[in-house]
């Protein structure tokens, strides 16, 4: 049998290799165990699924295996953005969610989510006794419950309106590209600004489970047709959602990427200036420390945590967040639900845009002006597995001082290992640091750097790939 592994947000796997009919068969069998023991089981559990290839059907097979052992199912009647899927979790009080999907990963990847009763991520800890009931063979039979059929997007569609003025949005003129990248979030944006007079251009829409010449992640190269069509429809910003809408990037108004940590930036110092919510500020490990300037100049504690968003729901549960990110585009506010959240995000931005006047390149060259000058890069480097762990060991070491032109001035291990380096910040730039992280869900070391110039980034992080190879070739 196919070993099955849970990562930082449920389990995926290559279609027909590791994501077969069975595997998901066995994956809901160890959801439903622990639904009849941790949760209240007749509350039901909500299924939804993405654009990718088998989704619908695999979908059904995990509705099935619920149903068989008596847990009612409320399964959706079409693609679905995995906010949608969670938010009617919550909304109906039901005992969890599960949604097919594998998120961003390349078109042959699929893969199963689980969330939590309160409308997010499920937490480290309902992970780890999914995975005892997966190992120990769960498969309950019960007395046969009801799947009913629902279409969930009207519901969440209505609840994330309530978070944008939209009316606002479309009184500044503004015109907007969004990019859908072929995922569950297709249609969902363009309906929300028809419907309040928006003007928008869409662009990959339609549903293509090859996702042809990209892999549906907002960043940099996947959005280059979004930057074409930015500068030739003359947006002014330009929006973009992941395979399953849980995640954003944008490009500004001349074609530049404006990626996540940008957003997550131009976003938190709104929501402090003008809106004022309430709430300490959360960041994975890997992501920008620009974050940590702006939450101190408005007298906010910042959290650093795990990378995951499963971490961060976490903390959501715990105390009041105003909002918590991680380096993908997944962002999220405790007001609202304890999980990720594109569209919702695609909204925000645009409301950020409306109060401000301004463009989002505009935005974000004021906040470089005012935080200091932060640039960022990720090289994602897919070597075997014991090549990752000694690069990763070697960067630990005592004897590890130094990274291509630069002394090593700390080191921070909460995930993965991060090296500070002694790199110049252009007077109030970022401090220079790069992070080397084995991926929990594929196979591959990422390293992530954030620097004071894009130069100096680049630099980093060839210096980085090229002491991980060094020592692959040794």
């Amino acid at each position: 049998m196919t070993a099955i592994k849970f990562g930082t947000d449920g389990w995926r796997g290559v279609i027909a290799d590791d994501f077969t009919f069975e595997n998901v068969r066995r994956v809901a069998g160890a959801i439903a165990s622990y639904v009849l023991k941790h949760e209240e089981a007749r509350r039901g559990v909500v299924v939804g699924y993405d654009t990718r290839f088998a989704s619908g059907r695999a979908a059904e097979a995990a509705a099935e295996v619920l149903a068989g052992a008596g847990i009612p199912v409320v399964l959706a009647n079409d693609y679905t953005p995995t906010p949608a899927v969670s938010y009617n979790v919550k909304q109906r009080g039901a005992a969890g969610g599960v949604m097919i999907t594998s998120s961003h990963n390349p078109f042959n990847w699929n893969g199963v989510k689980f969330k939590g009763r309160f409308g997010g991520s499920a937490t480290p800890a309902i992970i780890k006794k999914i995975e005892t009931e997966l190992h120990a063979g769960a498969a309950p039979k019960g007395v046969p419950a009801k799947i009913e059929r629902v279409d969930l997007k009207p519901a969440y569609v209505e609840a994330i309106c309530q978070f944008a003025d939209l009316d606002k949005i479309a009184k500044a003129n503004f015109k907007l590209a969004i990019d859908a990248m072929h995922g569950s979030g297709r249609g969902v944006l363009a309906k929300i600004f028809d419907r309040h007079g928006v003007k928008y251009v869409a662009i990959r829409s339609e549903v293509n489970p090859l996702f042809p010449g990209i892999n549906p992640e907002p960043i940099e190269p996947h959005v280059a047709l979004l930057q074409e069509t930015v500068v030739r429809e003359g947006c002014h910003a330009g929006l973009a959602t992941d395979g399953d809408a849980d995640r954003i990037g944008a490009v500004a108004e001349d074609g530049s990427f404006v990626d996540s940590h940008k957003c997550f930036s131009v976003l938190l110092r709104w929501l402090l200036e003008r809106k004022k919510w309430p709430g300490d500020v959360v960041r994975a490990f890997n992501t920008t420390r620009m974050l940590d300037r702006i939450a101190a100049r408005y007298g906010r504690q910042l959290v650093e945590c795990p990378i995951g968003f499963k971490y961060i729901a976490d903390l959501m549960m715990e105390r009041e967040i105003v909002i918590g990110g991680e380096e993908s585009g997944g962002i999220g506010y405790s007001r609202y639900l304890p999980e990720r959240d594109g569209i919702l995000n695609s909204l925000l931005l645009a409301n950020v845009m409306a109060d401000e006047g301004k463009t989002l390149g505009q935005l974000v060259i004021d906040l470089q002006r005012e935080f200091g000058e932060h640039y960022y890069g990720r090289r994602d480097l897919h070597i075997p597995d014991e090549v990752k762990t000694a690069a990763i060991e070697r960067a630990r070491s005592e004897q590890f001082t130094g990274l291509g032109n630069y002394r090593v001035l700390r080191k921070e291990g909460l995930d993965g290992v991060k090296l500070f380096l002694d790199a110049p910040t252009n007077g109030n730039g970022a401090e220079a640091w790069i992070l080397l992280r084995a991926s929990g869900t594929e196979p591959l070391l990422r390293l992530y750097a954030e620097a004071a110039s894009p130069e100096l980034v680049q630099e980093m992080l060839a210096s980085g790939e090229s002491m991980v190879m060094q020592k692959a070739a040794a």
